[in-house]
């Protein structure tokens, strides 16, 4: 069964928060080990004249305080969850609140040279690393190494930070699977080539740290309402167990692909053209055979029989690429295994019964609409799951759908949400509205 552990973590007050005064919060567990949160501020200014309380039911695993430091996070949230990483299990990562409440402190930290205080993702690849080394001390001629994919998504589409942000899109195959392409390449002898989000292969911390630091340089930001860097995108970073023989096989794939293309696209030309040239237009607007033209189903099948060629070579392609992991797996059960980290978009867009008014534009206002739709199908994939439902509703937006893989490769693992928050009074509606949506996934990924 699939475990969804939700945490909260509250970030330091700065001195300038210091003077607008601290929400009161109270955290009490239950019998069942999960904790409820209390919160309360009292009226002040604008706000109406009864102190606004809000309490949550039982549905956090576990809650960070000011002085908690990331590897304190990491201790509780990650660790008990690498075993099963190294068993070539996927699990994932979550951390949901609004912009400036320690979101990408606490999933990518800002000293990258410290090794007390790491990101949760550092800190991991670290811990991976490590544990790869030990077993690659058997293994010299095809080490294990941590491939890394770093994406975010904006709206229906996702730029690889990794390949310059090139701009990818999210496609269901026709083999059911979502795949995230970028944009067609032409290449010569007529290939087109439209390649995957880009995996670096890094066989030490060093480089892992050194991709990371380069990727999300490339992560855009924007000016909003509320902070003036503000990420308006989802940011996707995939750790994955792999060896060199085995990306070689990936890209093998796309390569045959590639040459699959043109030669497909002639077969239908020719289909096209020779069933074109075999039927005439009658003058009442209907269609007969041609008499003056006999269809050459030799240059048909001719055209038919070399595209039939170039798909064996792409089913034996990926009947290698299988191969390659499953001999592989054999050896190491931790190949394939994945930790993916999700830094959800800024949550300041909300609805405020408080009595708060926020001054939104035009284009910040459809901007949430997009994250909105986005959280809400994100905590209906996560109740559906929880229920044991015959229909997971992946097709709600683009990134339950780039989430979908990661979910159901392991039934059996475990992920979590980290809740960043504010502990100031100015951001009490803000830090209400992330705890609520917490609160519903919690309750949601615990239900039995």
């Amino acid at each position: 069964m699939h475990s969804f552990r939700v945490f909260t973590r509250w970030r330091g007050i700065t001195p300038a928060e210091s003077s607008q005064g601290e929400i009161k919060r109270e955290h009490t567990q239950q019998e069942s080990a999960l904790t409820s949160v209390s919160i309360e501020v009292p009226s002040r200014g604008k706000l109406p004249t009864q102190k606004q309380v809000w309490t949550s039911g039982s549905s956090m695993t576990g809650i960070f305080e000011m002085n908690n430091s990331n590897k304190t996070v990491f201790d509780a949230v990650v660790a008990p969850i690498l075993p099963q990483v190294l068993q070539g299990k996927s699990c994932n990562v979550f951390a949901y609140g609004h912009s400036g409440s320690g979101k990408t402190h606490t999933i990518v930290g800002y000293e990258y040279e410290a090794t007390s205080d790491l990101g949760l993702c550092l800190a991991t690849a670290r811990q991976l690393v490590e544990a790869l080394n030990r077993l690659n001390e058997q293994n010299v001629c095809d080490p294990l190494g941590v491939g890394v994919r770093i994406y975010e998504l904006r709206r229906n589409n996702a730029y690889d930070l990794l390949n310059n942000r090139g701009e990818c899109f999210v496609r269901e195959g026709s083999d059911g699977q979502v795949y995230i392409r970028g944009k067609t390449e032409m290449l010569e002898n007529g290939k087109v080539r439209v390649k995957p989000i880009v995996t670096k292969a890094c066989w030490s911390f060093e480089d892992l740290s050194r991709e990371l630091q380069e990727g999300l340089k490339l992560r855009a930001t924007g000016m909003s309402s509320v902070h003036d860097q503000s990420s308006r995108t989802h940011a996707v970073i995939e750790l994955e167990i792999v060896t060199k023989t085995l990306l070689e096989a990936r890209d093998a794939v796309i390569e045959r692909e590639s040459e699959l293309v043109p030669v497909g696209k002639h077969a239908t030309d020719v289909y096209i053209e020779e069933q074109s040239k075999a039927i005439i237009r009658n003058p009442d607007g209907g269609y007969a055979t041609n008499p003056d033209y006999q269809l050459d189903q030799v240059r048909i099948d001719t055209a038919e029989a070399r595209k039939a060629e170039f798909e064996a070579l792409v089913d034996l392609a990926k009947e290698n690429e299988s191969q390659v992991f499953g001999t592989t797996a054999r050896k190491h059960a931790c190949l394939g295994g994945k930790l993916v980290f999700v830094d959800l978009a800024g949550s300041e867009y909300y609805n405020d019964k408080s009595g708060l008014k926020m001054n939104q534009s035009a284009h910040e206002k459809q901007i949430g609409r997009h994250i909105n739709t986005d959280l809400l199908a994100l905590k209906e994939v996560i109740r559906a799951r929880a229920q044991g439902s015959a229909r997971i509703p992946f097709r709600s937006s683009p990134l339950t759908m780039v989430l979908r893989p990661h979910f159901q490769t392991s039934e059996d693992s475990h992920s979590a949400m980290i809740l960043t928050v504010s502990p100031s009074s100015s951001d009490f509606a803000a830090t209400m509205n992330t705890l609520k949506y917490g609160n519903l996934v919690g309750a949601a990924g615990n239900a039995k």
